[in-house]
């Protein structure tokens, strides 16, 4: 009789053991390759995370510029002009530009032949894209191309036929090669008539020159804004005389800065 120690090894047993090892090797094999792939989709997400966040701040600086804006009007029609002004040896040039948000910009401009603009007249008809924390003292020193002190100042008040004008100049320069800024706001309709002339000798006949130029600004088409229309039936009775370019104490407030009361 055997005993248990002494019973030989069962072959079937070894033989059986094999196999589950490899299963289990298999098994591990699998998941560690299913780990690897889930790891790797999980870098290439973060990789494409990493890459979209570093392209949205110049996303963002982007998308103003995106947005429509101001735009040449080649199609449209002049509503305005200046008539009988006499500009020795200057062209006269006009632009429009719209809106997409209603407003519109009719620029007036007058230079010599191959030389910068020597004067400039705007009428703005507002829009949605009005922005009333804008200055317009600094749109019109912008238009000027000021070197080296764009700031403007008051440089006194004439009277036209749209009424009183605010007259702006660079700041500090009271000399009478400066030339001149201009800005009146109108609230029926809402209008903004603006611009600046380098026009005459001493300030005395530029601030003539564009007393003149409003005072010849006329109407050619309101479109369908009647209140545009009776703004300057109205303005023609009050129309003065410019013929002379010398200045005179019924259309000339000041000459220096006075202190200017409400909004330009």
């Amino acid at each position: 009789m055997r005993t248990f120690w002494a019973s030989p090894a069962n072959p079937s047993y070894s033989s059986q053991i094999h196999p589950a090892l490899i299963r289990l090797a298999d098994e591990f094999c699998g998941t560690l390759a299913y780990l690897f792939v889930y790891v790797g989709a999980l870098a290439l997400l973060a990789i494409c995370g990493i890459h979209l966040w570093d392209q949205l701040p110049s996303l963002e600086a982007d998308e103003p510029a995106g947005k429509p804006g101001w735009s040449v009007a080649s199609r449209s029609y002049p509503a305005f002009a200046v008539r009988q002004l006499d500009f020795p040896e200057k062209t006269a040039s006009y632009e429009i530009l719209r809106h997409p948000e209603g407003g519109r910009r009719d620029i007036l401009r007058w230079a010599v032949q191959g030389e910068k603009p020597a004067a400039e007249l705007e009428i703005y008809r507002l829009g949605s894209e009005f922005d009333p924390s804008r200055s317009p003292a600094a749109e019109i020193a912008a238009h000027m191309d000021l070197k080296g002190t764009p700031e403007l100042e008051t440089a006194g008040i004439i009277d036209s036929k749209f009424g009183k004008v605010a007259l702006l100049r660079r700041a500090g320069e009271a000399d009478a090669r400066s030339c001149l800024g201009y800005i009146k706001r109108l609230n029926e309709p809402d209008l903004q008539i603006s611009g600046w002339s380098c026009q005459g000798d001493g300030l005395a006949a530029r601030r003539a020159a564009i007393s003149c130029v409003l005072d010849r600004l006329t109407l050619l088409t309101a479109g369908n804004d009647p209140k545009l229309a009776e703004l300057f039936a109205h303005a023609e009775l009050r129309r003065g005389s410019s013929a002379t370019s010398a200045p005179s104490a019924d259309w000339m407030t000041s000459a220096e800065n006075p202190l200017l009361r409400g909004r330009l």
